[in-house]
């Protein structure tokens, strides 16, 4: 897997850490483990899922919910990577 190369030059995880590992687990069916790795993951399929069939079939509200969607992913990414600096979410690396 490729080191992300904010979190080996700075020593710090970056908002993405965990996202390459928690993608591996997800293919092998490790729902749990995927979220401990990265918990935005499912989320963010989920919004580019529907980002897809939106551009297909032009939703009514699809642009709102989009822009909900957006907010909620952001915010678990940020809320996740603060409880990473505690280790309170993520596996210890």
């Amino acid at each position: 897997m490729f080191t992300c190369p904010i979190k080996q030059n700075i020593g710090i995880p970056c908002p993405g850490c965990g996202m390459q590992r928690s993608t591996i687990e997800l293919f092998h069916g490790h729902f749990i483990t995927s979220l401990k790795y990265y918990p935005a993951l499912l989320p963010l399929a989920l919004m580019f899922i529907y980002l897809l069939f939106h551009l297909n079939f032009k939703f009514k509200n699809g642009a709102q919910y989009l822009k909900l969607l957006f907010i909620f992913n952001i915010s678990i990414i940020y809320l996740s990577f603060i409880l990473s600096f505690f280790d309170i979410w993520f596996y210890k690396k």
